[in-house]
């Protein structure tokens, strides 16, 4: 499995409030309407699982696999052409600030790896750019 890791972004809320939001997807509504919509359509979810169609990949069903309390949220790829699975890991540096980071690992061959780097590493970029900048109030 193939790794490729967004940046570390620091949020101004607690470890606790941000996985408590972050874990329950239907939590999500409120980051609607910051998602670049000529990208990301057709948006549904549940408290598990986020389904997205994006360009050019078409429909696009995450589902989380595993929570570890406050550290990680693990998803899996349902039904995707490509197996992945992405995991976000919050570290706590503060009684009012952690640290984020995303990480996908997918199933790919070498010359695939090179053609999805750098447009997966932008979008992992944008992921958690957007994931700093919410309100976790």
């Amino acid at each position: 499995m193939t790794k490729f890791e967004s940046s570390v972004k620091v949020i101004p809320h607690s470890q606790e409030r941000v996985y408590g939001k972050l874990s329950n997807l239907n939590n999500l509504e409120s980051l609607k309407d910051r998602l670049p919509q000529e990208q990301i359509k057709d948006m549904t979810f549940d408290a598990d699982t986020l389904s997205f169609s994006v360009a050019p990949v078409g429909q696009l069903t995450l589902k989380i696999i595993e929570r570890e309390p406050c550290k990680c949220i693990k998803f899996e790829a349902v039904g995707s052409p490509i197996p992945f699975n992405l995991w976000i890991q919050l570290v706590a540096i503060g009684d009012d600030e952690c640290k984020i980071r995303i990480t996908a690992g997918l199933e790919i061959n070498p010359f695939m790896k090179a053609m999805v780097q750098k447009p997966l590493h932008d979008g992992l970029e944008k992921m958690v750019d957007t994931l700093s900048m919410i309100n976790y109030d």
